[in-house]
């Protein structure tokens, strides 16, 4: 299979809860919310991300969402699980349960906390490789408390395995510089931010791995048709008609907010996680005043 197959609007799905005290997988609902994006043309299912909760699942929670987003999916797209951890080791854990399930690849985000140096990093992501599965890097430094290099990321871009990042730096130039220092591994790069889609696929990166997909993926499927098609002006509608929701979903933590848009619009969901909380009443308000402008 080609890398290629992570392009487009890959949406980062939630993991719904149901609403009880252990705040129990819902994988009726999981799988009702797959058939629903599908639906709508997404490109590809991205489960057990930050969105999908993934540090507050289980393993075995963990190896649940994965395997059952494969068998609702059943080859329609492909499916790219999260599998990241700051312990190597149990990254490795995820990702062989992952590769085993019949994921497409794994997403892996930089090891938080730890803050590796740059062999400790290298070493890291080629020993997932190694695995025999495409890995794309997953760079969020609000999260993890460290940048990956433009660099870093050319270097591992060689390891045959090494697909494709997730670039969620929000600098625009250390994008650029990305692909420019990749355009000969034919390694994808993927906008891990939803307003940073289309300046990303203007500089030659490939879709976006999203978060507004898992509330309006028909728009954000034809943003990026639209300028496949050479549309830039309809493209760049679609994307101000979307920028409010762009900046809705982070008006807390995500998944906060994105878990409660899809409840507003009757899809399963279920509550957050502690250490997560869920929306104050205000906030609640301020979203459902942003989803009125797509009804």
């Amino acid at each position: 299979m080609s890398e290629r197959m992570f392009s487009g609007i890959l949406p980062a799905i939630i993991t719904p809860f149901q609403d009880n005290p252990g705040r129990d997988l819902d994988l009726a609902g999981l799988r009702a919310n797959i058939e629903f994006l599908l639906s709508a043309g997404v490109h590809g299912i991205v489960p057990c991300g930050s969105t999908g909760e993934s540090a507050t699942l289980t393993f075995e929670e963990h190896e649940a969402v994965i395997g059952e987003t494969i068998a609702t999916v059943n080859g329609r797209v492909p499916v790219l699980a999260g599998t990241g951890s700051n312990n190597t080791a149990e990254a490795l854990r995820f990702t062989r349960a992952a590769k085993d399930v019949g994921a497409d690849g794994v997403l892996v985000i930089s090891p938080y906390y730890n803050k590796p140096n740059r062999s400790g990093l290298i070493k890291h992501y080629e020993r997932l490789a190694d695995l025999d599965i495409p890995v794309v890097m997953y760079n969020v430094p609000g999260r993890t408390g460290q940048n990956l290099a433009v660099d870093l990321v050319a270097e591992l871009a060689r390891h045959p395995n090494i697909v494709g990042i997730k670039e969620a730096s929000g600098n625009i130039t250390q994008i650029s510089e990305i692909i420019e220092a990749t355009i000969d591994e034919d390694f994808l790069v993927l906008s891990g931010d939803d307003a940073m889609t289309l300046p990303i696929l203007a500089l030659g990166g490939d879709g976006v791995i999203s978060v507004a997909a898992n509330v309006e993926p028909a728009r954000m499927v034809r943003l990026y048709e639209m300028y496949q098609k050479g549309e830039m002006q309809e493209a760049r509608n679609i994307h101000y008609a979307l920028s409010p929701l762009f900046r809705g979903m982070f008006i807390d933590t995500n998944p906060i907010p994105v878990k409660k848009a899809v409840a507003l619009r009757g899809m399963a969901a279920g509550p957050v996680r502690l250490p997560l909380d869920d929306l104050d009443e205000e906030k609640v308000n301020t979203l459902a005043g942003v989803l009125a402008q797509y009804d």
